[in-house]
């Protein structure tokens, strides 16, 4: 069977990362956690102390985390994705709210985009593995055979980004997630550099009344079927 590169984009809270990883296993495929990149690059310049307002900073501290080729991904027991920094595991640290708003801020950054543009496509090619993100579809790999937007209604959303700092051990308000939620959107919908948008040939997956199973089962058949028919292509050729 011929193996696909599979793009997931959606909005935060659309339960991506989870779907991701629970796909890639059932079809036996690797995952590349692209939102982890931005996450690291936020991360590792708060480190250095740059502001994620200095664009140029923050270009810089990219360019050389993709030059060092410094992040790698590693498989827990668990099923999720570990994320190593130069060889520490930063997984927990990335995950943090103020982290995922940095994620947010220093993606909009064109330099940024650039420099993990070349990064993300090699940990995609030749196939066989499942990307999330923003801009996975349109930007990254927009010729991908098999591309999905995930997405859920604000509130749905919000209440599993609630829940999820809840079991984190997080102190949290809820009202405070549901508005980082509609700021997020905001953000990554409006900025000029490869905005959240669903790419034309993406199939919509709207998971507001849907289990994390009912989503992965629908992903998963839609990809099989469009593994026969490249095969089949494949051998008409």
């Amino acid at each position: 069977m011929t193996a696909l590169v599979v793009a997931i984009d959606g909005p935060a809270g659309a339960g991506k990362s989870t779907v991701t990883r629970n796909v890639a296993e059932a079809l036996g495929y690797t995952v590349v956690d692209t939102g982890a990149l931005y996450r690291t690059v936020a991360y590792q310049t708060e480190q250095y102390g740059v502001s994620w307002d200095d664009a140029d900073a923050v270009t810089r501290v990219a360019t050389e985390l993709a030059a060092e080729n410094a992040i790698h991904f590693g498989p827990t027991q668990a099923g999720t994705t570990k994320v190593f920094l130069r060889g520490v595991d930063i997984s927990t640290a990335i995950r943090s709210p103020e982290m995922s708003q940095g994620a947010s801020r220093v993606s909009a950054i064109v330099g940024v985009r650039d420099a993990l543009l070349t990064m993300q496509r090699t940990l995609g090619s030749g196939g066989g593995v499942v990307l999330e993100g923003r801009d996975i579809g349109t930007v990254v790999f927009p010729d991908a055979e098999a591309k999905f937007f995930l997405t859920a209604s604000v509130e749905v959303r919000a209440e599993r980004r609630y829940q999820e700092h809840l079991a984190r051990g997080d102190s949290i308000d809820r009202e405070l997630v549901r508005q980082e939620v509609v700021q997020r959107d905001a953000r990554d919908t409006q900025r000029p550099v490869a905005p959240l948008k669903q790419a034309s040939d993406a199939i919509l997956v709207d998971s507001s009344n849907m289990s994390i199973d009912e989503v992965v089962a629908f992903i998963v058949t839609k990809v099989h079927a469009l593994e026969r028919a490249a095969s089949e292509a494949l051998a008409s050729d």
